[in-house]
């Protein structure tokens, strides 16, 4: 496991960090996104496989969550997210001088995909988006009471219907995640809220993307079911791989090595 640093961001939120690092001088470097009410420490395996390949591998908590601060699953607005991002982004570029690939796994590739269509600063050379919460999958009714319950009590925290089976077919994989005391399962109405705003944004902006992008989803995938991320797989650009069997969590699943290895071959014939 990475040793954790504490980065100060923009609004003085302290953010948990952590970086891996190859054997010899790095040919890229991978900055993690992670999902919904997880943590960045639950990518240790995934940031070794691509140490292995070369990459410097940097990552952090995102703002509210694992072990950074910020209230718990809760932001007053969605661009301090996105302003994370960045300055992280940033921050591995400074360090590593080398190509950058921005990676967001499920509600961090709707935060990594939406950064990369709005911003213009600092962008990454390519971009691998697993399982990306880029639609959403809740019922039309919640869609339309979240903004209104998202003016009038902002704070409300609602319970996340997350079932740890949906991640993986590794049981074991659900019962850590399940246990784990760095998972939220909970999220303010502010937080929902500007989550489908982002969404609808991405879907009505997705045709700019100038990023050359990896997308893999799994086909047994019901947290963010594949089809959502088909239109995505349609534009110039984009690369869409499709994973029969596999759940949410593809990099842990049995097949979870092939599949690193495989966005490590993406990688490699890009750069």
């Amino acid at each position: 496991m990475s040793e954790i640093k504490r980065e100060t961001s923009r609004t003085g939120v302290t953010l948990a960090t952590r970086e891996w690092l190859p054997a010899g001088k790095p040919t890229a470097g991978v900055l993690i996104v992670h999902g919904l009410a997880e943590h960045s420490g639950r990518y240790d395996h995934v940031a070794e496989a691509l140490t292995a390949r070369g990459y410097a591998v940097h990552a952090y908590d995102q703002r509210g969550h694992g072990e950074s601060g910020g209230d718990r699953m809760h932001v007053d607005g969605w661009d301090v997210l996105l302003d994370d991002v960045e300055d992280r982004l940033s921050a591995m570029t400074f360090e590593v001088e080398a190509p950058s690939i921005l990676y967001g796994h499920s509600f961090g590739g709707l935060v990594a995909l939406d950064y990369c269509l709005t911003r213009s600063e600092v962008l990454p050379d390519l971009l691998v988006l697993s399982a990306p919460g880029i639609k959403s999958t809740i019922a039309k009714w919640k869609q339309v009471l979240a903004p209104i319950l998202a003016k009038v009590a902002p704070r409300a925290a609602i319970p996340l219907d997350f079932d740890g089976e949906h991640l993986s077919r590794d049981p074991s994989v659900g019962e850590a995640y399940l246990n784990d005391p760095l998972v939220e399962l909970k999220a303010s109405a502010r937080f929902g809220a500007e989550g489908l705003q982002a969404q609808n944004r991405v879907g009505e902006r997705m045709d700019s993307l100038s990023i050359r992008t990896l997308v893999i989803a799994g086909g047994n995938d019901e947290i963010v079911p594949p089809h959502s991320s088909h239109s995505l797989g349609e534009v110039p650009g984009v690369d869409r791989k499709l994973y029969p069997n596999l759940r949410h969590e593809i990099h842990n699943e049995p097949e979870g090595p092939e599949v690193v290895s495989a966005i490590a071959d993406w990688i490699d014939a890009q750069l």
